[in-house]
């Protein structure tokens, strides 16, 4: 027995001594193999703090106890290489490690939490390296919640319905949970219950908030099984202007409070031919009672003339000579609203239009309700019939391709000169119909071979893109000297670029939509970084004061803003714009209104000064540049398809969401407060962020610096950079303040209600100039 035991730690001490000669790939020492004290991943086990099925939302947690091979617990730390991956399909869900502990009995636990969003069944991976514990990996099922009023939406609704009395008119609701999930009923389940509809004629007498039905209508609330959908069913004996809101649970849906029209049958089939006319004639008169901000004494006698692309308010001179007064673009931001009527203009019907860039104009007359349903007629028929920017962007995409359908989108060989890309490539363009730019280019580098099989054309892309756009190049320039700075048409570009080269931007951007349109492989975007106000103006919107703020942040910081917040009586300011040289000595003065010079600003007139500065230095100065590359993109995209969009969808729509790294926006940010709760928020947005979906980074980059672009650096080259700052308030929604490209964060009580906040803040507040 001695002889035994003396050779037995002999070899031990041996092997102990020798291990790294003789295994120097083994984890482990010998020792450790003979008695057991290491790290075993099929000895681990997992507890789930939950049962199944799981609703979505909450914060999960599981715990894994790590044992060695001889059954010992393992304390485990940073070194083991633990590795959790939670995935949906293709998404991959972040989550949160705590090892260990303060207490030594939990020094053999990891507690691990995540938060899901999205319904469906996950897989759990639980690695020690590259080997799973005991059961991994795991599936998980988890359910929808119940309906949410923020989420829960009517699908393809406007903001006015039209219907034609005595007929039923159905809407669809769409359940979803507070994360945007389809919600599912059970066999037990009312999926109708909580609903409320509350329908009032517009001008009647009776309270709005009671639940009385006092108006002659009937409502009815079935569920569609097969779709997962509810239908509201409504019916109106005779016509008239109603005002509905729908709520659920006391809360009253997202897109639930919208105006009904209803129309007597011989009038519904006379507007409905009207729209469906090729060449529509509609005029219905009216009296204007006030415009600009002026209310008239007398109502002046007007006539609306309602076209597919705008609605027009003229007077009649003389009785004979037509002057217009205002235009509105029939698109989704120009807004009617009807007013309870009154016994000074008995008989006729308020109401007033509103585009959100012009003062709203008032008005009355006997046909508000026929005007009023063709426009959301019209309006529908140019948008597809929905306002969501998802159905929007289809229906852009179906109509762009209806409208070249008889253009082959054959190969057509183009070369083009990589050292002169810009000139050849219009050269090689100069004689090319709508045909032509409808095909499929094949680009050929002059004295480069190679077969383009797709890639060397969305290379030229690219590089033209970059000859057009990049504010080195001069025929668009920033206002600030930063590369984040965003382009604009530059009015003072060098003189060997024309207008002409306008009209070919407008091709290229025209050409990426078209190509876009068609879907897979042709998809194209366009690589720039346009200010707001250019694309407001290719969508035919008024220019106003607050796009300086994301376009011209110097200009906003050091006179917009100090105006807006600071008397003006003292300052001897004019309706005027001093231009200058580099070396500061005086050009020129122009003035921004007739008589300017002349015209003193007061506080009352202070917003009008600062949009007529805005209308000079952002529309009026670059005039000929918009119109001429309006009219390149107009020969393949027509404008009011593009109307349908506002600024940010725009961008979108041309730009797309790009390709946004988590890691290059953490390598690359300021971080703004040093307190324990902040640090605690801030790992709550990493853990947040990594779960975003690209387009909800698009959105988060848009609400935070004004675009969703980036620039050709990535987070780098952001100017200021990308800043992550402690808010003094407690469950508030974060703030932005897109000039210094700063993203507040209040504090919270959990996880959960950071993120829903977050998500609500970039989905809800992009058009907000800085939100404060």
């Amino acid at each position: 027995m001695l002889v035994v035991s003396v050779s037995v730690a002999g070899l031990v001490t041996l092997a102990a001594m020798t291990q790294p000669a003789l295994a120097p790939e083994a984890k482990h020492s010998l020792l450790q193999y003979v008695t057991g004290k290491y790290l075993l991943p099929s000895n681990c086990r997992v507890h789930f703090e939950w049962e199944e099925p799981q609703l979505v939302g909450e914060t999960m947690t599981f715990t894994v106890k790590f044992y060695q091979r001889n059954g010992q617990p393992y304390p485990i730390c940073d070194k083991d290489n633990l590795i959790v991956e939670v995935t949906e399909d293709t998404r991959r869900v972040a989550t949160l490690i705590e090892l260990g502990g303060t207490d030594p009995l939990a020094a053999n636990t990891a507690v691990v939490k995540f938060t899901v969003r999205h319904a469906g069944q996950y897989r759990i991976a639980v690695l020690i390296g590259s080997c799973h514990v005991h059961g991994s990996p795991f599936l998980k099922n988890f359910l929808p919640g119940p309906p949410d009023p923020n989420k829960t939406v009517f699908v393809r609704q406007s903001s006015t319905v039209v219907c034609t009395a005595g007929i039923v008119h159905s809407m669809t609701i769409e359940p979803r949970d507070e994360y945007d999930n389809l919600c599912i009923f059970g066999p037990g389940d009312l999926p109708t219950k909580g609903y409320n509809v509350n329908i009032t004629q517009i001008g009647s007498i009776a309270d709005k908030g009671s639940m009385i039905d006092y108006v002659d209508h009937s409502i009815e609330l079935d569920y569609d099984c097969p779709n997962q959908r509810i239908r509201l069913k409504v019916s109106f004996p005779k016509g008239g202007c109603y005002h509905a809101t729908v709520s659920l649970a006391g809360l009253q849906l997202h897109n639930g409070d919208f105006d009904i029209i209803v129309l007597e049958s011989s009038v519904a089939r006379m507007v409905h031919n009207h729209v469906a006319s090729k060449d529509p004639a509609i005029c219905y008169g009216a009296k204007l009672l006030g415009m600009q901000g002026e209310r008239f004494s007398k109502p002046k006698k007007v006539f609306c003339f309602i076209s597919p692309k705008q609605l027009t308010i003229k007077e009649y001179l003389l009785k004979f000579i037509p002057k217009r007064l205002v235009t509105f673009r029939l698109c989704p931001s120009t807004k009617f609203h009807f007013e309870k009527s009154t016994n000074r203009h008995e008989g006729y019907h308020p109401f007033s239009i509103d585009d959100g860039c012009q003062p709203p104009v008032e008005l009355i007359s006997v046909y508000r309700d026929i005007i009023a349903a063709t426009f959301t007629l019209f309006l529908l028929k140019n948008i597809g019939g929905s306002e969501t920017f998802a159905d929007k962007q289809d229906f852009f995409y179906h109509e762009v391709r209806k409208r070249h359908q008889k253009h082959y989108h054959e190969r057509l060989p183009m070369k083009v000169q990589r050292d002169k890309l810009l000139e050849s490539s219009m050269k090689a363009t100069k004689v090319f119909s709508v045909n032509d730019w409808c095909r499929n280019f094949e680009i050929t580098f002059q004295g480069e071979q190679g077969l383009d099989w797709g890639g060397v054309r969305r290379e030229w892309f690219e590089l033209i893109c970059a000859a057009l756009f990049d504010s080195g190049n001069g025929l668009f320039a920033s206002f600030g000297e930063s590369q984040q700075a965003l382009v604009h048409p530059n009015c003072k570009r060098p003189s060997h670029l024309k207008l002409k080269h306008y009209e070919f931007a407008g091709r290229i951007v025209g050409k990426c939509l078209y190509e876009s349109a068609l879907g897979g492989s042709y998809r194209q975007l366009v690589r720039a970084r346009f200010t707001r106000s250019f694309l407001a103006q290719i969508i035919g919107l008024r220019v106003h004061y607050k796009y300086f703020e994301q376009d011209d942040p110097d200009l906003y910081l050091s006179k917009v803003k100090y105006i807006l917040e600071n008397d003006v009586e003292e300052m001897e300011l004019y309706f005027v714009e001093e231009e200058y040289d580099n070396d500061g000595q005086l050009l020129k003065v122009a003035e921004l209104i007739p008589g300017g010079s002349k015209l003193r600003v007061t506080n009352d007139t202070k917003l009008r000064y600062l949009d007529a500065l805005a209308q000079h230095r952002l529309a009026s100065s670059i005039r000929n540049e918009v119109d001429h590359f309006l009219r390149g993109l107009n020969e393949l995209i027509p404008d009011n398809l593009l109307g349908i969009f506002d600024e940010n969808e725009l961008e979108l729509l041309l730009c797309g969401t790009g390709e946004y790294s988590v890691a290059d926006l953490r390598a690359h940010h300021i971080a703004n407060g040093s307190s324990p709760e902040f640090l605690r928020v801030l790992d709550w947005f990493w853990t947040a962020v990594s779960n975003f979906t690209q387009e909800e980074m698009a959105r988060l980059l848009q609400f935070t610096t004004g675009c969703s672009q980036l620039p050709p650096g990535g987070f780098q080259q952001l100017s200021p950079r990308f800043q992550i700052t402690a808010a003094p308030t407690f469950a508030n929604l974060p703030t932005a303040h897109t000039c210094f490209n700063q993203l507040c964060l209040p504090d919270y009580e959990c996880y959960d209600h950071f993120e829903r906040a977050l998500l609500l803040a970039i989905s809800e507040g992009t058009e907000g100039f800085g939100m404060i």
